[in-house]
């Protein structure tokens, strides 16, 4: 039987470091003693750098060079859509021809995102840009949140199952910069001041080397399904990530890692968990009693990039795979959004 291979990944960020930037935005929003509160938060993310396409150029007017946000007037979601379109599909080929593979023989284009909404979109535009063949295959995995890309490499498995010479290229783009709200909302304030921009490409075909991708699986933990939701507004897309999140993986995780690994978490060499923020990961590490250092390039990737929504997971096993894992080494993706969903993906570095 065909077994599918995730060959190879590529990240690319945007040029525009702003986590002091926003860091700064945070402050401006809560001015009262909600302050400590903030601070602490803050201080304890395990976040030190988060990229954007917008220019910082703060001054008492707005944050960034094109005028983007001015204090009193942030822009439309229209506008907000505008420089997506504008910005997503250019980051998307850095990170695609990243891959450093061939790209001509790509039969099938999966394209993750829930940031922004353009027709045509990335999809077609990296037809163009990468020299793809006109006719390939193309699906739009849409607003789905963090977990989206674990969606993606499911579909790209089935694919290669059912056609064994199939070569499908996933896209996983987000620009969550662009939906900054001025708001003295607290949870909100603190929900973006993790968010940063990110884009990962992953190669799944028939051949045998990177991740062979063995298994998914979807756990829905309905009780908390209002902890993460994602809305379109009138101002941008708004975000709800409740501080409650930590707590509800911490109840529900062990009993969702029982169906995912019943052989126990103990025969799990690879842990890549998406990085929601440093309380999430604490959480996943004490619901399943994780030993010292597995979630290490999860942290790595949250201090680097900060939560960049449905590519965040894919940079975690593009950190894995550099670091040469031995061969047979069992491994577990997990990533955490809307639901309250739990996406889990199961392989094994070939």
């Amino acid at each position: 039987m065909t077994e599918a291979h995730l060959n190879a990944l590529s990240t690319a960020v945007p040029d525009n470091e702003v986590h002091g930037l926003f860091k700064d935005f945070a402050r401006r929003q809560i001015t009262d003693r909600r302050r400590v509160l903030l601070e602490r938060m803050i201080s304890r993310s395990g976040i030190e750098r988060r990229f954007s396409p917008l220019v910082p150029a703060p001054d008492e007017e707005g944050m960034d060079a094109e005028g983007f946000y001015r204090f009193g007037d942030f822009p439309s979601t229209g506008r907000r859509m505008r420089v997506y379109d504008r910005e997503a599909a250019a980051l998307a080929e850095r990170a695609a021809r990243g891959l450093g593979e061939d790209l001509s023989g790509v039969t099938h284009l999966l394209v993750t995102s829930c940031t922004g909404f353009a027709a045509p979109g990335v999809d077609l535009q990296l037809i163009g840009r990468l020299g793809l063949n006109p006719g390939v295959e193309r699906t739009l995995i849409g607003f789905m949140g963090c977990y989206a890309a674990i969606n993606a490499l499911r579909l790209a498995r089935q694919i290669v199952k059912a056609e064994p010479a199939a070569r499908v290229l996933c896209i996983s783009v987000e620009l969550c910069t662009l939906h900054l709200q001025e708001t003295d909302d607290l949870e909100t304030v603190l929900s973006f001041s993790i968010f940063g921009d990110g884009c990962a490409a992953a190669l799944i075909s028939a051949d045998e080397r990177g991740f062979r991708l063995d298994s998914f699986r979807t756990e829905v933990m309905a009780d908390h399904r209002d902890l993460i939701t994602w809305d379109i507004g009138d101002q941008g897309f708004d975000m709800v990530l409740s501080g409650e999140v930590p707590g509800a993986l911490r109840t529900g995780l062990p009993a969702a890692a029982r169906a995912i690994v019943p052989e126990g978490c103990g025969e799990i060499d690879l842990w890549a968990v998406h990085p929601g923020g440093r309380s999430i990961l604490d959480a996943v590490e004490n619901a399943l009693e994780l030993p010292a250092g597995a979630l290490s390039a999860s942290r790595r990737v949250l201090r680097d990039y900060g939560n960049m929504s449905s590519p965040t997971v894919l940079f975690v096993l593009d950190a894995m795979q550099r670091e040469a894992p031995a061969a047979g080494a069992p491994g577990l993706a997990l990533a955490f959004g809307p639901g309250l969903t739990a996406e889990a993906m199961r392989f094994t570095a070939v």
